[in-house]
Parts: C-alpha cells; structure tokens; sequence
C-alpha cells in the first residue's frame, strides 16, 4: 500500500520513540532529508579497489558475490522494518567490536567480519556481512571510504533504498562506526573518495556527493 512522505516519516518518528534518546534525534530531520534527496550519489570513473578489500573478497567470497536487485531500480523499500533491521545492525556491531586502530602497514592491513575488536574496516565489512545474511542484496549494500575532518581517512557502509513515494528516488543511509544513528548520506561531515560498485563489489567507482567537500586523494 502507498503512503504518502509524510505518514512515512511519521512512522519512522513513532518507532524510533521505541528506542533509546539517541535514536529519536537520528530522525527528526527525516521529513526534510527525504523532500530533498534525489539520487544523492554520482558513481563517476572506475576506481582501483583498496588492497585490503581485495584480500577480502579472498578470504570472504561470498560477501563479495553479487545478490539480489539493482542499487537504483529494485532496492529495498524504505519501511519501519527495514529502518529497524538497519539500526539493530548498525548499533549492535557497535557495540560487540571494541574500537582498536590498527598500528601496523595499510596495506597489509586485514579486513575481518566480528573481530572481538577492530577498526572502522572490521565494523563496516561486518555490518554488511550481518545484513547480506538477513536476506539485502548486495547492490543495496555499499563499503564506501571517506575523510573525516581530521584528514584521517575511514570505511563506512552506505546502504540504497527507495522511497515507497517516488520509485526513482534514492534515499541512501549510512552505517557508522563513529555514530549509533543512521543517517542520509548528504548529512555526514564527510569526504566521499570512492565506493563498491553496484554492479559488482568486487569493483569499486570514484563518486561524489552532493553537499559534500571536494574531492579527495585515493589510498590504499
């Protein structure tokens, strides 16, 4: 059944009262960030995927194994439960890794699913991991790096959906590991370098976001 953007983001509102303080503030912007966000993301020339994903994709082959639908034209309608899937996801890994930066060479550096404790590349390939077996497609679900403000550069998961309303919009959330809150992508503070592709996650796009600050440097 259709429902219009305004009961959506009112029902959104209703059961993120259900969760901690921290939660309702995660989506009082929702009506706005749903009025204005429109295909957010722009997947420019091919990218040279991080060597430590690489390394991935050898020891976890089936995270790295396209499934399900199209990242624009079949993703998975934005609803009350699937918003909650996505927050049980993204503040239980949260929660289970203990934050530990890793001290040795980058590219060395393994990217591992439900460490006891990690850095930002063990909690993003873990959430999506945790979301591939609860049945999302793969094309819906995109490791994504970016530079936060401290030039530090840093992994998340950026996950597609659509608007129930309007069956070319996009509404892209992220999952982070420096914040309990989803969040649309043109709401964080970041740099947006490049992305797994849709087409294929072994395969990764340099992209831009509108709202976001200039591009930045690739590295591995």
């Amino acid at each position: 059944m259709r429902q219009t953007t305004k009961t959506l983001a009112v029902a959104v509102l209703a059961v993120a009262a259900c969760w901690t303080s921290t939660s309702q503030a995660a989506f009082v912007s929702y009506p706005r960030a749903l009025e204005v966000q429109l295909n957010r993301i722009s997947f420019e020339k091919p990218a040279l995927a991080p060597m430590a994903h690489t390394v991935f994709c050898l020891r976890y082959k089936n995270d790295c194994e396209v499934r399900g639908g199209n990242f624009r034209k079949h993703n998975m309608e934005m609803t009350v439960d699937r918003l909650n899937e996505l927050n049980s996801v993204n503040r239980q890994v949260n929660r289970d890794i203990i934050p530990q930066v890793y001290s040795g060479n980058l590219v060395d550096e393994p990217w591992i699913v439900s460490p006891a404790a990690g850095d930002c590349n063990d909690f993003a390939v873990t959430k999506r991991h945790e979301l591939l077996a609860q049945g999302w497609p793969s094309r819906a679900l995109l490791l994504s790096e970016v530079v936060v403000a401290d030039g530090e550069h840093h992994l998340v998961l950026v996950v597609g959906m659509k608007d129930p309303n309007h069956a070319e919009r996009a509404v892209d959330l992220v999952l982070d590991n420096l914040n309990y809150n989803l969040r649309p992508i043109q709401q964080t503070p970041y740099r947006w370098v490049r992305m797994e592709s849709p087409d294929n996650p072994k395969f990764w796009s340099a992209v831009s976001v509108p709202f976001s600050s200039h591009p930045a440097t690739l590295v591995d």
